[in-house]
């Protein structure tokens, strides 16, 4: 069964009001962030090999990295198959993102599908090919499809917010930090948008890039 999609920013200003309502620490960071944006991106097989490109890159890499794959035309399935080594080496690709732009090429993923698909099936169906691990099967689903009700525990950036917003002595792991997510449902997604709204002010505040 698919849960709540976030189509709107009432979407995201509603869960929200939610979450500010079951936890002072919500409301606390709400006050000073203001609701968290929608950023929806496209799904699809670009967006997924667009996550392989940054991995382990600086984003300006990344970004000079897919600009060159793009003007190859190497962002679709049949295209990166077609390519050979030579191809795939020339916009920056190692040899071991190459290998795993080439099994996402061939896993045949029906990302249609993947859009009335059950929360945990999207995120197994995606870690099944090399390269696609859990936290980035879990932004795919968040932000490509709009799931309200995924969370992304192995995300340092919300671990520290969490550490910081709920004053934790540590950042939380991650098997503790799903546990810990888990009484944010129906709204874990909206509450990571939260964490990561409130993260940004404080490393503002203390004038850390």
């Amino acid at each position: 069964m698919v849960g709540r999609i976030l189509k709107s920013e009432t979407c995201m200003a509603e869960g929200a009001e939610w979450l500010a309502r079951q936890e002072p620490r919500f409301a606390h960071a709400l006050a000073l962030t203001g609701p968290p944006p929608l950023r929806r991106r496209p799904d699809g097989f670009a967006q997924l090999l667009a996550a392989i490109v940054s991995q382990q890159v600086s984003t300006h890499a990344a970004r000079a990295i897919w600009g060159r794959m793009e003007a190859a035309g190497l962002t679709t399935p049949e295209a990166v198959l077609a390519a050979d080594d030579s191809a795939l080496r020339a916009p920056g690709l190692s040899q071991q993102k190459m290998r795993y732009a080439r099994a996402l090429a061939a896993a045949g993923i029906d990302f249609a599908a993947l859009r009335d698909a059950p929360d945990e099936h999207v995120i197994a169906t995606l870690t099944e090919v090399p390269g696609i691990g859990r936290w980035t099967a879990e932004i795919y689903a968040m932000f490509s499809l709009g799931r309200a009700d995924v969370f992304a525990p192995a995300d340092l950036a919300l671990q520290e917010a969490a550490r910081r917003l709920f004053a934790l002595p540590e950042r939380p792991r991650e098997a503790a930090f799903r546990r810990m997510a888990a009484d944010w449902s129906p709204w874990r997604s909206v509450a990571a948008g939260l964490l990561w709204a409130y993260y940004r002010v404080e490393t503002d505040r203390e004038g850390i890039t």
